[in-house]
């Protein structure tokens, strides 16, 4: 199926010879500047692994209500976020007049029991929630997290490259990741659905990078020249990769964190499994100096990513007292 979106393919850059990863590399850079979407094949992320994933996510949302309720959403964002409980109230590409038209399962970065900062009581380190009803699920996606946080590893090695920084420049940011994967459900919208009325409503992303899979489906959108919407159709074997927000202002906006939204008019149910890959909680996010030209400002003032991101979590969902579910549709 054709596509808008840039299509890069990550298997020479695995090959150890660095000229082979500085071309890579530009060709990250140059659809990162074009568009801030692009698909990458050749990542090394068995198939096998991702059908396995979509299919525990699938039997999990298949599972009736009160057992996806006993996994609903805890304190530390992990578990059962039920259908329009959400509404991107923060979104600054569009007023969320309504609220997202999905549900999903958030599975977190891992937190031991010992762990300092879970005995602290820090925000979102505590532990993840696992569906009895769901023989091998949690096996299934704990081996999707690893290769997915490997992946995104080798590309924040290749943003490096990128963007003309030392290798490991990026690496203090990232000792302790704040990692996401949610396995989300879109029921097809009726046809008499409103305009306004989204699976996803347009947003950018709060983090560094998202690894996206979907099925085979579609409805994802990307925007162009902040007016266009042109569709992000599923490609065999690819993942959508789109910077986020702590991205776009470590580049200094070089690199957009580009508008995206959902809608599923197919008729059927939408699967889709995104990776958010973030930095520490507790890492300052500024404009690198290596990314501000010679004649130009900071962009931005620093912020910690950890205030940033659960000022956005607060407003934008039910569970935490937010308005996500005061526009709910009939």
């Amino acid at each position: 199926m054709s596509t808008n979106v840039p299509i890069v393919d990550l298997a020479p850059s695995f090959s150890g010879d660095d000229g082979a990863a500085r071309a890579v590399a530009r060709a990250i850079d140059e659809a990162y500047r074009r568009l801030g979407f692009m698909y990458v094949v050749g990542h090394g992320v068995p198939e096998a692994e991702i059908q396995a994933a979509f299919a525990a996510s699938r039997a999990f949302h298949a599972l009736p209500d009160e057992a996806k309720r006993a996994v609903a959403m805890n304190e530390w964002h992990r578990g059962y976020m039920g259908y329009a409980t959400s509404r991107i109230v923060t979104s600054r590409v569009a007023k969320a007049t309504r609220p997202n038209m999905s549900e999903s399962f958030m599975v977190m970065h891992e937190v031991a029991a010992d762990d300092p900062a879970y005995l602290a009581g820090k925000p979102l380190q505590g532990p993840n929630l696992w569906p009895a009803e769901s023989p091998g699920f949690r096996e299934a996606i704990l081996a999707y997290v690893r290769d997915l946080q490997g992946l995104a590893r080798h590309l924040t090695g290749l943003f490096e490259l990128a963007l003309g920084l030392e290798a490991g420049r990026l690496a203090p940011m990232f000792a302790r990741p704040t990692t996401f994967l949610r396995l989300l459900h879109y029921p097809p919208l009726p046809e008499s659905a409103p305009e306004d009325e989204f699976g996803a409503t347009p947003h950018t992303d709060y983090g560094f990078v998202t690894l996206l899979a979907q099925d085979e489906i579609g409805g994802l959108q990307v925007q162009l020249d902040g007016k266009r919407w042109v569709p992000a159709p599923p490609v065999a074997n690819s993942f959508v990769v789109n910077i986020a927000d702590m991205c776009e202002r470590l580049s200094n906006g070089r690199w957009r964190s580009t508008r995206h939204r959902v809608i599923n008019r197919a008729g059927r149910d939408r699967y889709s499994i995104p990776f958010f890959y973030d930095m520490d909680m507790e890492a300052e996010v500024a404009p690198l100096p290596e990314c501000i030209d010679e004649n130009a400002t900071a962009a931005w003032d620093p912020v910690f990513y950890g205030e940033y991101l659960m000022a956005r979590l607060d407003a934008n969902y039910v569970y935490r007292g937010g308005a996500g579910g005061e526009a709910r549709a009939d």
